[in-house]
């Protein structure tokens, strides 16, 4: 039995002083003599009751279910759910914005100490995105959102490391037009995951922005317990199928696509709830395969003063301000020129390789790496105004490796959470390469050890940015940029 083990067991409480943030959402509290543990809804600073959630090998992880001695930055939740055994989404509902950047701020710059060995001067500042200032709420941000949904048909949100579904009946943070559809309000029985998604539109768009729901089948990986046979009425007072306000349609002037035979949509769905839904698209999810039942394949979205093609399913940043900032960002980053040839690695849907390819101008080029076949098709077609652009179905890795890629003195990445692929830093860090390299990262802890490889292999952090693209969460998205 492991010293943790000796010293902590689940369910116990225990009286601790929170000192420092760390990474996912966590304060870290010590016991003299003891191993560490990892409190959540906690603050620095603070005297809590821990209670015991879990017991590793080298340290035990707790939530704070009594606050004896709160913190000037701890306010009340907006949120009802957000509480020791409640929805796990969010990490920092009960401290003030202010504070929750800062904690952001700690956290980037203690993962970039420590890993990379890279003190920057002063304190790093986690900006505000459009629409969160001067002093906005944090929420009503999120522009995709997936609800897990129960084998009795409820849709929720997981607790903090568990299967179990919550039924939370409402999420504060998603944007108010998926808040309107209405998802939480039906049973979707039979249904393994119940996502939307709502495009943006320009200042001088008529009409709403485009609104999709995915749905994956039901299956072993969707349930969150024993099935139970649920009656005409859901917990929570949700409407069974045959309940709902009454038949979605889409905006006048928007093609409803393909159509799946009604017979397949019965048997996967609730034909009812699916109706009840007033959304432009619905779609089937299957594997990497997304299948329209009906409406568009794709969301209109609106950034860097144009519109983007989106598949439904696909990735666009997710709080309404991003795709503008980052794009902004990139672009002083890299300081492109005419004539400048431009690498886009796992471009997606094409947003840094469509500003790019304007300044660059027909003397120059610009090639996007993408291995997702639907995003490949919408970058190709973001792409389209620009023959010089070009986009690679290729996964990035294999791209970087087999010396196919055109030379370029300046390259974007936007990689996954996980961060850049071994391959790439190899290729980065190779003779010829790039000049200038902006690093798009959500994950501090994968920046900070890519970057270290990066200087270890001759690039140089000229500076980073950091931006609260998820406000009340641990997440944060951050720009790094680099010279050789």
């Amino acid at each position: 039995m492991s010293e943790v083990e000796l010293a902590y067991q689940v369910g116990q409480a225990v009286e601790v002083t929170v000192a420092d943030v760390a990474q996912g959402g966590w304060c870290v509290a010590r016991l003299e003599g003891l191993p560490v543990i990892f409190v959540r809804h906690a603050l620095p600073g603070e005297r809590v009751i821990a209670q015991v959630t879990e017991v590793t090998s080298r340290f035990a992880r707790a939530d704070a279910t009594e606050i004896l001695e709160a913190s000037a930055d701890r306010v009340e939740p907006p949120c009802p759910n957000a509480h020791p055994g409640g929805c796990g989404g969010c990490d920092w509902q009960h401290a003030s914005l202010p504070a929750q950047r800062a904690l952001k701020g700690a956290v980037i710059a203690q993962q970039l100490r420590r890993v990379a060995g890279l003190d920057l001067d002063g304190e790093i500042t986690v900006e505000p995105l459009p629409g969160d200032e001067p002093a906005g709420s944090g929420l009503g941000w999120r522009t995709r959102v997936q609800f897990a949904v129960r084998p009795d048909g409820v849709a929720g949100l997981r607790a903090h490391r568990s299967h179990e579904v919550i039924d939370i009946g409402d999420c504060p943070i998603a944007h108010p037009a998926i808040r309107d559809l209405g998802l939480l309000d039906h049973v979707w029985e039979g249904a393994g995951t119940v996502e939307a998604a709502v495009g943006s539109v320009g200042p001088d768009d008529p009409g709403q922005p485009d609104r999709a729901i995915i749905l994956t089948k039901g299956g072993r990986r969707a349930q969150g317990g024993r099935h139970e046979q649920g009656g005409r009425q859901a917990p929570g007072g949700r409407q069974a199928p045959g309940g709902g306000p009454g038949t979605g349609g889409a905006h006048p002037g928007r093609g409803r696509g393909t159509t799946v035979r009604s017979e397949d949509r019965v048997e996967l769905f609730p034909q009812e709830a699916v109706d009840a839904v007033e959304a432009d698209a619905v779609l089937i999810r299957t594997g990497p395969k997304v299948t329209p039942l009906h409406g568009r394949q794709y969301l209109a979205q609106f950034a860097a003063g144009r519109h983007w093609q989106v598949s439904a399913g696909g990735f666009w940043q997710v709080h309404p301000g991003a795709a503008d900032t980052l794009s902004e960002v990139v672009l002083g980053a890299l300081e492109p020129k005419p004539g400048d040839t431009a690498l886009d690695l796992y471009c997606g849907a094409g947003l840094f390789a469509g500003v790019l390819a304007p300044v660059v101008g027909p003397d120059g080029a610009v090639t996007g790496v993408e291995s997702d076949a639907a995003a490949v098709k919408d970058a190709r077609a973001n792409l389209s105004g620009y023959p010089w652009a070009k986009v690679r179905r290729d996964d990035v890795s294999a791209a970087v490796a087999d010396a196919g890629l055109p030379a370029a003195r300046l390259v974007v990445a936007d990689p996954p959470r996980s961060g850049l692929a071994r391959e790439v830093v190899d290729y980065l860090t190779g003779d010829g390469a790039a000049e200038r390299f902006a690093y798009v990262s959500c994950d501090p802890a994968t920046l900070a050890r890519d970057l270290g490889l990066l200087m270890a292999g001759g690039w140089h952090v000229d500076g980073l940015r950091a931006f609260d693209a998820f406000p009340m969460t641990h997440h944060v998205e951050c720009v790094a940029t680099l010279t050789r």
